[in-house]
Parts: structure tokens; C-alpha cells; sequence
């Protein structure tokens, strides 16, 4: 099995792969979506198998609210806490051990000199609710608070509150909200 689909396993559990924990985690709407989206991402455009990947993707988009395409890139051991929506534009990149939760967007702004879609750092929390936009950088470490919206360039080790949003440093800013995090 793969080394990422393990590390986004072990987020949900905290236990090493084995067969019974896998099939225990695909119970789990977010971890089914992101172990059919990272299959559909490694295999063949156009194969059958890829074909397969993208019709059972398209069922669970609908069914869990999920829009997160196959080709947006996402680090190991993501973690989405609670089915609902959570829209990803395809070309967001999403660092290591990053949480989501319902309600969340991270989009792209077609005008204006943030122009373009967030590029997201490692051990980052989206809150509930909380808007990510633009050609912006979140750096390593950030809390995004539930219902801030976040249109500017976080530092590492913050939390944004609100909207408008207002940076906060921290250290360990993501402490005790991102648990279960694979040893290498």
C-alpha cells in the first residue's frame, strides 16, 4: 500500500496499516473519498481503472459533499473531520498533516493583484466554515479559525481569527488540534 495512503490511515486511527484497520477506515466518508481520489490520481488517464476511480468519485462527491478534483495536489496524512462541504479548487496544493472540516472552501481569485489559488503549508487547521482565497501562501503551523476568511499571506506559527481576518503568532499554534501524526 501506498506510503501516503498509510499516513492519511494512520491520521484517522493511530495505527500502522493492516487489513482490518483499512477496511475499518474506509467506513469513514472522508478517508473512503481521499483513498478513491489519491487511486484515481496515480492511475492512467483514460485506463479502466481510472475510468472506475472517477465514476466512484463523482458518486461520493454527491453523496459526502466532497468537491475535491484528483488532480489538486494534496500531502500526506490529510485529514477531513466531518462529512459535508469542503470545495477545493484543482489547482490548490495542500501541504503535510493538514485537518479540514465541513463547510471549508479554498478557491482562486481570477483578477486583482492576489490573482491565482492558495498554496498551503504543513500541519495547517481549516476551521468550519472558513474561506481560503487568491494567490496567497499559509505557512507552516497555522490555525485558521472556523468563519475566517483569509485572502492575504499568513506566517508560520499563527492563527487567523475573523473576518477580516486578524493574524495571531503562537507558537504551536496547531498544538492539540492536529493529532495522530505518522512517525517516519
Amino acid at each position: 500500500m501506498d506510503s501516503i495512503i498509510k499516513s492519511d490511515l494512520y491520521r484517522y486511527f493511530n495505527r500502522e496499516y493492516s487489513f482490518w484497520t483499512f477496511l475499518r477506515c474506509l467506513r469513514v466518508p472522508g478517508f473512503r473519498y481521499m483513498y478513491f481520489l489519491r487511486k484515481a490520481s496515480k492511475a492512467r488517464v483514460k485506463s479502466i481503472t481510472w475510468i472506475f476511480y472517477k465514476i466512484l468519485l463523482r458518486r461520493y462527491s454527491y453523496k459526502f459533499g466532497y468537491q475535491i478534483p484528483f488532480n489538486a495536489i494534496i500531502g500526506e496524512g490529510f485529514y477531513i473531520g466531518h462529512q459535508g462541504n469542503v470545495i477545493i479548487n484543482e489547482k490548490a496544493v495542500i501541504g503535510k498533516n493538514c485537518n479540514i472540516a465541513p463547510g471549508v472552501t479554498i478557491g482562486q481569485t481570477v483578477r486583482g493583484e492576489k490573482c491565482g489559488v492558495p498554496v498551503i503549508g504543513d500541519f495547517v487547521w481549516m476551521g468550519t466554515n472558513s474561506i481560503i482565497v487568491g494567490g496567497i501562501r499559509i505557512g507552516n503551523d497555522v490555525l485558521i479559525a472556523p468563519g475566517a476568511f483569509v485572502n492575504f499571506d499568513v506566517p508560520d506559527h499563527s492563527i487567523v481569527i475573523g473576518n477580516p481576518g486578524k493574524i495571531i503568532s503562537r507558537p504551536d499554534a496547531t498544538s492539540g488540534y492536529i493529532d495522530f501524526i505518522r512517525p517516519e
